[in-house]
């Protein structure tokens, strides 16, 4: 069978591809390597940006010029204005298949004001603003019958070349309840893997599955990459567990205390600004703490049930009347697969959307609430520019994929312990490829990682069932998170200047000869492009 469309990651970017793909007429299938409603997007919690005036004035030009300004200088104008133009009619889209938005008094969507932005014009459904977004989504792709397989981990993406250019035929993954291999043909892919805040490890605020693999198979196809030094650190994880404190505790009032119990920064300032705040403050010994008490119970249990519950269960804390424990930890990430104004890649047929894919929009510090955003209405994009592709374009046959990451691994011994090399690697990215950088630890930490990757072959794979073989997964996910950990560190050694959440203390000044794209082609060239 060949479907139109294979989409591959069932997050908010991969369901709002897939229900627009199919009412364009095309055959779709959903492939995740976990389960639909697990995905990164339940856990986006502060709200979704559109300048409805809601809750004060606010227009889409300001969105706009807030967007740009969080930036710092490498957006795409013409991209960042499709953003924003169609916020509106994507948060009233998300409202009319059933999206459970708070609600003013006068039954108006309920907006309150991010970081970085002029007006109240993130719309939120409590704290828990991702998740129901999610849900509404995955119940809209059951009632148009999209078919959605589970456990299906991405290998391959197949292709075929002619006169220099390379097509789309459709994927390799491995089925985790089977262990077998599967290739699935399709005249369109759209990949919507999500990010790579893993490499942190534990220092992420994202799940475990965040690893980066939709980007690192891209790349090994031939498609492009940029601004992977882009490496946004939210302000607020609980400092013990890194479990995510939203953006909207700021937003409703919440303050930012040192251990004297002093505010030390606007904290509705964009979020690179802010993490680098609390790091000050934290290099001078201080513990840093969130301060909600003073909103009071009523309001935090109808508008931040989420957040009082995650503090008391992970940090033993009560936010009506403790201070919550707090440090920055690696949240989102800007860089990802390049694409153009259609969604897709350099390889024909392949498109990318959400936090893998690069629509040049965030460009150095995504701006809060346009996560959300972005998956829906790039998600669209993707969605019908796959169908239309499909529909047009002739699906061309080629032999099953020879993909050999499995068979390689079979010959690898176990000397070494990946898992023990995954946390080391995490540590060594959180101290020195984090909110501050210099070139002298950038360069550290990439012979590390080149070193890591020739010890490869003598981190194999204990468990050597073919069923639910997690270990061989987690291998797989650590081999692609090495291949990720050196196109950041090549881009972050490169960039010889501070730009939003790029902060070189060796070169702590932003330099108009950096205000492009850092771009690697499938060749490995890095270079820059405006």
């Amino acid at each position: 069978m060949v479907y139109d469309v294979v989409i591959v990651g069932a997050g908010g970017a991969g369901l709002v591809a897939a229900i627009h793909a199919k009412e364009a007429g095309a055959k779709v299938l959903v492939l995740t390597k976990e389960y639909a409603t697990r995905s990164q997007t339940c856990m986006a919690q502060g709200g979704i940006n559109a300048a409805l005036g809601n809750a004060g004035a606010d227009s889409v030009e300001s969105h706009i010029t807030n967007t740009l300004k969080s930036a710092h200088g490498i957006a795409s104008e013409e991209a960042i204005n499709i953003l924003c133009s169609d916020a509106p009619d994507a948060v009233n889209w998300l409202d009319s298949i059933g999206v459970c938005f708070s609600r003013t008094n006068e039954s108006k969507i309920a907006q309150r004001t991010l970081g970085g932005a002029s007006a109240p014009r993130a719309c939120y459904a409590q704290d828990y603003t991702g998740l129901k977004i999610l849900h509404t989504l995955y119940d809209r792709c059951n009632a148009l019958d999209i078919e959605i397989r589970n456990e299906k981990y991405l290998l391959e993406i197949i292709t075929n070349e002619e006169d220099n250019k390379k097509t789309v035929c459709g994927v390799s993954v491995l089925d985790k309840r089977s262990g077998e291999i599967e290739n699935i043909k399709a005249k369109s892919v759209v990949l919507a893997t999500g990010g790579y805040s893993r490499v942190y490890d534990t220092h992420s605020t994202n799940s475990s599955s965040t690893t980066g693999d939709g980007i690192a198979t891209a790349y090994k196809a031939g498609a492009r990459v940029s601004d992977m030094e882009f490496v946004q650190f939210h302000p607020t994880a609980m400092k013990n567990s890194a479990i995510l404190i939203s953006e909207s505790a700021r937003g409703a009032g919440g303050y930012l205390v040192n251990s004297k119990g002093e505010r030390f920064v606007d904290e509705l300032l964009p979020r690179d600004a802010v993490a680098r705040g609390i790091d000050d403050e934290m290099q001078r010994g201080e513990d840093i703490f969130l301060d909600i008490r003073h909103l009071g119970e009523e309001f935090i249990d109808k508008e931040l049930p989420q957040e009082r519950k995650l503090a008391k269960l992970y940090e033993g804390v009560d936010p009506v009347y403790d201070l919550i424990p707090i440090k920055p930890v690696a949240h989102y990430t800007m860089g990802g697969i390049e694409v153009d104004e259609k969604s897709m890649t350099n390889i024909e047929g392949l498109f990318a959307v959400g936090e893998c894919a690069n629509h040049r929009v965030h460009g150095a510090n995504r701006l809060g609430g346009n996560s959300l955003l972005e998956l829906v209405v790039f998600g669209k994009q993707a969605g019908e520019n796959s169908a239309k592709y499909a529909k047009e374009a002739l699906h061309v046959e080629v032999l099953n994929s020879t993909c050999r990451a499995i068979e390689d691994i079979k010959d690898y011994t176990n000397e070494i312990s990946f898992y023990e090399k995954q946390k080391e690697l995490g540590n060594l990215f959180y101290l020195h490829v984090g909110i501050k950088r210099d070139k002298k630890e950038l360069q550290k930490v990439l012979d590390e990682v080149y070193k890591l990757k020739e010890q490869v072959p003598q981190m194999g794979v204990t468990d050597k069932e073919k069923k639910y073989n997690t270990n061989l997964i987690e291998f797989l996910e650590f081999k692609n998170m090495l291949d990720i950990s050196e196109m950041i560190l090549l881009s972050a050694i490169s960039r010889e200047e501070s730009r939003g959440a790029h902060f070189r203390i060796d070169y702590p000044d932003e330099n108009e000869k950096f205000a492009r794209h850092t771009v690697m082609d499938k060749q490995g060239v890095l270079h820059y492009e405006d």
